[in-house]
């Protein structure tokens, strides 16, 4: 099987920015214990980008894994960057590629450009090796696997919240979370909304999301595209 791979001018390391919440009370509802309890795939991102950037890759990489599992995207690159650049134990190129191909699995433009930038980077014999991964990872990894495990986390973790209620919340209503700034009040209504707990909702809010990471991850200058054959089985 042939690609084409487009010559491209990019920093080595993929800079996967945080996404930024504009809105001040979704910024308050997405930072709460309530929420991230809930939400396995943002709350051990959170935990991955902490460690990192206190220098404790090792963990890092565990908890980009963790969260790889409920089909986090930026948690996959992530990790193919600690892969690909040996952050946090040994590099494996090969292994690299393969979490940056699982990244790119919807079609995502800036992964996809530096998931061509990996292969044309890669040996013959890694390609051979990354194909072989690629599989193994996609089995437990990808969406058909990763994106139902979540849906039941969003699924327990609302019903949970909510009781006996049906996610409605009185006008009179408030609702308290607590965490390492002590008991605060956050806007249910904003806590509630479906795009945070409804899955057909909330992979369109994720796919938002990736898109404005990429937005903030840096200009990539595509050139001529070339062709390069793939291993086949």
């Amino acid at each position: 099987m042939a690609v084409l791979v487009a010559a491209m001018s990019v920093s080595p390391v993929l800079v996967l920015a945080q996404p930024q919440v504009a809105d001040l009370r979704a910024r308050e509802v997405l930072s709460s214990p309530a929420f991230l309890a809930s939400h396995p795939d943002m709350r051990l991102r959170q935990l991955g980008h902490q460690a990192q950037a206190a220098g404790r890759l090792g963990e890092a990489r565990s908890h980009f894994q963790a969260a790889a599992r409920y089909a986090d995207k930026l948690s996959q690159a992530a990790l193919a960057e600690m892969w690909w650049t040996g952050q946090g134990g040994p590099a494996d190129r090969a292994l690299g590629y393969a979490w940056m191909d699982l990244a790119a699995e919807r079609g995502t433009p800036f992964l996809l450009a530096q998931r061509e930038r990996y292969w044309a980077a890669l040996a013959p014999a890694e390609r051979v090796r990354a194909i072989s991964e690629g599989r193994a990872l996609y089995e437990e990894f990808g969406d058909p696997a990763a994106q139902p495990r979540l849906e039941r986390e969003l699924r327990s973790g609302l019903r949970n919240v909510t009781g006996s209620r049906t996610g409605a919340v009185a006008a009179n209503m408030d609702m308290f979370v607590r965490d390492t700034r002590g008991a605060r009040v956050v806007d249910p209504d904003a806590f509630y909304q479906n795009d945070y707990w409804q899955p057909t909702r909330y992979w369109q809010w994720k796919a938002e999301e990736l898109a404005q990471a990429g937005r903030s991850s840096g200009t990539v200058d595509v050139g001529a595209p070339t062709t390069i054959s793939r291993p086949t089985d």
